[in-house]
């Protein structure tokens, strides 16, 4: 396992966001809640006449590893959540940080009466791809309770998942989550973009797309009557289809209960490019039910289609042999899956179990041949259910217009 690096980078010690709007793609526009539901697909949010608007280009969901603007990230508010490693997992964040600014600028939100400690302990202002702004929160995986991005030719717009802690109030998996949920609005309005308020209950990191109309999703955390009450899969479905631009939905039944996001996709499974899936394999020493979940979504995935008719190619990314990494916790997120591509790089999990480490770099090289492979140290992320991908959420550039 490697030593934690301090970064040597450091952030800006003001936010531009607070002071005027910044232009955002090819135009900016003023937020706008657009109400609990879209009538139809999601579309482009316009400030233009009737006539233009009157067929606006369809928004969709871009598959990430298309070029972003910037990564935003959340600073680790509460003592109560993370106990004596508060300190430990603020600075899994920052590093991972420091190695995304490395690539692409990077964004971290954080309370008020935290941001000073967040810009010192991100480097201190000498290094300007790393800026601090002041927008409440409360906990780290912003993948889930921020914005998830919708763009079309020309525009760009952020659908707000309506987070609510997973679902668990009520639960031994409860924390305050009040902040986390306001955050989506708060940063969509502070960058100049729309905001569209989604027709279901979610979170990021229950959403993966090939950007070509495909969506993967777990019927455990979206078909699940802790976020959607009362809504059939089919409810969900079209909820989907209308908010994220996809045409198909290739469900999978993930696990409830057992872990605080009843099983996200993105541990599970990913695109690395359409019609080519890489999908998560419980490494040595994993256990029933995780191992079944396994089984069922590769049994599904080998005999679906995606949106365009291609059958999927799977790539199996194992995890680390249990027995290596024992002491971590019954939550630890032992994920390689759970990565994030920023431009250019593909930042993963070391988990110190030396052959899996190196496997799951070999397999993401020959996956990603045109990106840099960054293994990076992230215990105290991981002792708390997640991963990089959870803790990271990408703003992507705004395709030309047409």
């Amino acid at each position: 396992m490697t030593t934690p690096n301090t970064p040597t980078g450091s952030t800006s010690s003001t936010s531009p966001t607070r002071r005027r709007i910044l232009q955002v793609g090819a135009a900016a526009v003023p937020a706008l809640a657009l109400g609990a539901a879209l009538p139809g697909t999601a579309r482009a949010a316009t400030g233009q006449s009737a006539d233009a608007a009157a067929a606006p280009a369809t928004l969709r969901m871009p598959v990430e590893h298309d070029r972003h603007v910037r990564t935003f990230m959340a600073w680790p508010a509460l003592s109560s959540v993370w106990r004596d490693g508060l300190r430990a997992v603020r600075n899994d964040i920052a590093r991972v940080a420091y190695e995304i600014s490395r690539y692409e600028p990077v964004v971290m939100l954080a309370r008020p009466g935290q941001a000073a400690d967040a810009r010192y302990r991100l480097g201190g202002g000498a290094y300007h791809r790393i800026s601090v702004v002041e927008i409440p929160n409360d906990d780290l995986w912003i993948r889930d309770f921020g914005p998830t991005f919708l763009v079309a030719p020309g525009r760009i717009a952020g659908l707000d998942t309506n987070f609510n802690g997973w679902g668990k109030s009520g639960t031994d998996y409860y924390q305050p989550y009040r902040n986390d949920a306001a955050a989506a609005a708060s940063l969509l309005y502070d960058y100049g973009v729309d905001r569209i308020r989604a027709p279901f209950v979610g979170e990021g990191g229950s959403l993966e797309t090939d950007g070509q109309g495909t969506l993967l999703a777990t019927v455990s955390s979206l078909v699940n009557p802790n976020r959607n009450p009362g809504m059939s899969q089919d409810d969900v479905e079209c909820a989907l289809k209308q908010s994220l631009g996809v045409d198909k939905v290739i469900w999978v039944p993930g696990l409830a209960g057992k872990d605080i996001t009843d099983c996200h996709i993105d541990c599970l499974a990913r695109f690395i490019a359409p019609g080519r899936v890489m999908l998560d394999q419980p490494g040595p020493g994993a256990k029933a039910p995780w191992t079944d979940v396994y089984e069922e979504t590769k049994r599904i995935l080998r005999s679906a289609t995606d949106a365009r008719g291609r059958r999927l190619t799977i790539t199996e990314l194992p995890g680390p042999d249990r027995a290596e990494i024992r002491g971590r916790g019954k939550e630890f997120l032992s994920s390689y899956t759970n990565y994030y591509t920023p431009n250019g790089a593909v930042l993963v999990p070391q988990f110190g179990d030396y052959y899996a480490d190196a496997k799951a770099y070999s397999i993401l090289q020959a996956a990603y041949p045109d990106r840099d492979i960054v293994q990076v140290n992230i215990d105290t992320i991981a002792s708390g259910g997640g991963g990089i991908h959870c803790a990271t959420q990408s703003q992507p550039a705004v395709p030309p217009a047409v």
